[in-house]
């Protein structure tokens, strides 16, 4: 953690939908005029899709598996220096790994590579991550203890997975069958190394539809907004914050010491109002 130089993570699995967080974060960081670095974890993944393809057959004929959700695949050693090194002096390098052909047009690189490292911009008011491994604890590497705002993303399993399926395959070209082969995968590191990073994150936010979504894999369509809750729950760090701001978010209420519910569709109305207070705070101390 640092002072002078903030870091915000955000952590969640592929479909939790961490990447719509990032743009609520965005309009937040516009209203505070700050400056942020934007950081994403797959710039530290180990392998560009190509070579992840040829690990991951490897991988099999060896008797597992190898996915994004573990740390074979990714360079966490690299990931937490960043964090530790920002940290100290508001300095780093990342880079971006190019998902589609949108953005293979953007950088001028093939979809699934990566752009060369760069230096972070300079002056910077706080880092932002958004990735799989921000709260991460993995084989002697720990990522959790050097940011100042940990936030999970983790709806529902079920519903995680509809929009994995929904987005893999209408903005990355995958086929519903290839989407629910990574999904079952990925299973087994998904329980190892993504759902303890909840239990050391300050906010959790956890959406919960109230429709049926038994079976996610036939499901035709995500539910609305509207058909669904979010529940956040915190820690004791930022419970008195988050209580007093609460009765901003209309429809909200608070059913225990450290859980509130809000309605779905105001979830990300509701990250800006318990979250701003929290980000204006850590800049008062720098």
């Amino acid at each position: 953690m640092s002072v002078a130089h903030p870091i915000i993570a955000v952590t969640g699995a592929s479909g939790a939908g961490t990447s719509t967080v990032r743009q609520t974060f965005e309009l937040i960081f516009e209203q505070l005029n700050l400056a942020p670095v934007m950081v994403q974890g797959d710039s530290f993944h180990r392998y560009d899709r190509e070579q992840m393809r040829v690990a991951s057959i490897n991988a099999i004929a060896h008797g597992h598996n190898l996915t994004h959700f573990g740390p074979e695949a990714n360079d966490l050693a690299r990931l937490e220096n960043l964090f530790a090194r920002y940290a100290e002096s508001g300095e780093g390098e990342s880079r971006f790994y190019v998902h589609d052909e949108a953005e293979a047009k953007q950088f001028g690189r093939p979809s699934g590579t990566f752009t060369d490292w760069q230096p972070l911009a300079t002056d910077s008011d706080l880092l932002f991550y958004e990735g799989l491994h921000g709260a991460a604890v993995i084989d002697g590497i720990d990522i959790a203890q050097h940011p100042d705002l940990l936030i999970g993303i983790a709806p529902v399993i079920n519903l995680e997975w509809m929009q994995k399926i929904q987005r893999d395959c209408l903005n990355r070209g995958y086929s519903h069958e290839a989407v629910v082969d990574i999904i079952i995968q990925r299973v087994p590191d998904y329980i190892r190394y993504i759902t303890p990073q909840f239990s050391r994150t300050h906010i959790n936010f956890q959406r919960v539809p109230l429709v049926d979504i038994a079976n996610p894999f036939s499901a035709k369509a995500l539910p609305a907004p509207e058909q669904s809750l979010c529940v956040v729950s915190f820690t004791d760090r930022w419970a008195s914050l988050i209580t007093e701001n609460l009765p901003q978010i209309k429809g909200a209420f608070q059913n225990s010491s450290n859980n509130v519910v809000v309605p779905g569709e105001l979830m990300a109305e509701a990250m800006a109002t318990l979250v701003t207070p929290i980000i204006k705070q850590l800049l008062r101390k720098r």
